[in-house]
């Protein structure tokens, strides 16, 4: 096996996306925190506060490209305009294939409350840029845990 040393690490920059929501951008945008190809974006949300979320991420367009969400506090819907929906919650997952192009919102599902979690999105190859919008979502309960001397989510 190959080890290889850190190059750089960052505790990446607050900022906000959609109609507001407050997050953390620990990878790509531009900037000062690189994507790192297939990687394009890394966002994480952690917050108490409603008014850092509330607004949600209203309708919007994505193409070339699939998203990741994972959720480790809260609810979140998702909305597209194939007629795709889900609301991600607690421990869930959400792989969203936005090819050709797809128009989505998430939106909170919750008024008050801690919503936590992160999203990934990450490069299609050329071969697969165009190819039809798609979902995978999986609850909790269908993500297996392996117990040794700490609990993952793999």
């Amino acid at each position: 096996m190959d080890v290889r040393s850190v190059v750089r690490t960052t505790r990446g920059i607050q900022t906000s996306d959609g109609a507001g929501v407050r997050l953390r951008r620990l990878m790509g945008g531009g900037g000062a925190v690189p994507s790192i190809d297939p990687f394009l974006m890394l966002d994480f949300f952690d917050t108490p506060n409603a008014s850092d979320y509330i607004a949600g991420f209203p309708e919007h367009p994505h193409r070339g490209f699939e998203t990741v969400t994972y959720m480790l506090n809260g609810r979140m819907r998702h909305r597209d305009n194939h007629g795709g929906e889900g609301v991600i919650e607690p421990g869930g997952v959400q792989w969203m294939t936005a090819g050709r192009g797809v128009v989505h919102s998430e939106m909170p599902e919750q008024t008050e409350g801690l919503m936590r979690g992160f999203q990934l999105w990450v490069n299609l190859p050329a071969r697969l840029k165009m190819t039809a919008p798609a979902y995978q979502e999986h609850g909790a309960e269908r993500i297996p845990v392996e117990e040794r001397e700490a609990s993952v989510r793999v």
